[in-house]
């Protein structure tokens, strides 16, 4: 079961690029805002609720933003309308895109969209034309040094979990959307910590560039996570750490 892994997902590599801290605290709090409209102000009924605050805890939103946030969501106060929307994409090279984004106003969205994927030598999508590439699911990341890979595997197995690959510095281990966090609670009550957890859009179909047309993907990436709408960015293909360095 367990691999070398092709794929690791964009935001992992990208997020410590993002050195503008109220961009991410403002994405972070929509991501709570649409869980919360979605499933309800209850985190313990509201598994994606519950993620969105872990992950704005982890990034150190203050506690009275993570509240606000959820009081706009479920509809205790005032505040912006978003919406979740899936885009789809083709990038240099013909890879593909897929773009999560939280919008308030389609029209600017898709405007600002198209105009980064034109820009960059890509083209907006239909829906359902890349989306065949890649399978939605949950994911969870361990570090290397915190546990051996017969012990990971064997564990996440135990909790439902679909796979588990590894790279050279950490395993991730990929579970049924619905069974993300009882096979992440499985791993802690079996001594393993976990560094990431969350939703992925990981490839089935994976493309192959050449150096130049990777820098392309890359410089198209960036142009849309800088966007105020967009939560994430899926490609369908594997970037090297000294290609993010030479982009």
């Amino acid at each position: 079961m367990a691999g070398h892994s092709k794929w690791k997902n964009i935001r992992l590599r990208k997020g410590k690029q993002d050195a503008i801290r109220g961009k991410l605290f403002t994405k972070l709090a929509r991501e709570i805002i649409v869980a919360a409209k979605m499933g309800g102000g209850d985190p313990d009924t509201n598994a994606r609720l519950r993620l969105a605050i872990e992950k704005a805890k982890e990034n150190s939103v203050p506690k009275d933003n993570i509240e606000r946030a959820v009081a706009k969501g479920s509809g205790g106060g005032e505040g912006t309308n978003y919406e979740e929307i899936l885009y789809e994409g083709v990038g240099p090279g013909g890879v593909a895109f897929m773009v999560e984004v939280y919008s308030d106003n389609r029209n600017r969205t898709v405007g600002e969209l198209r105009h980064a994927f034109t820009k960059h030598g890509g083209a907006l999508g239909e829906n359902g034309s890349q989306a065949w590439q890649f399978k939605h699911c949950g994911q969870i990341v361990v570090n290397r040094a915190d546990v051996d890979e017969e012990t990971l595997t064997l564990a996440a197995i135990d909790s439902g979990a679909d796979d588990v690959v590894s790279d050279e510095e950490s395993f991730t281990v990929y579970t049924p959307i619905a069974n993300l966090h009882a096979c992440n609670d499985a791993l802690h009550a079996a001594g393993i910590p976990t560094h990431e957890v969350g939703l992925a859009r990981v490839p089935t179909n994976m493309a192959n560039l050449e150096d130049d047309d990777l820098r392309k993907v890359v410089r198209l990436i960036e142009a849309l996570e800088d966007l105020d709408d967009v939560r994430e960015t899926f490609v369908n293909v594997e970037i090297p750490e000294e290609v993010f360095s030479e982009a």
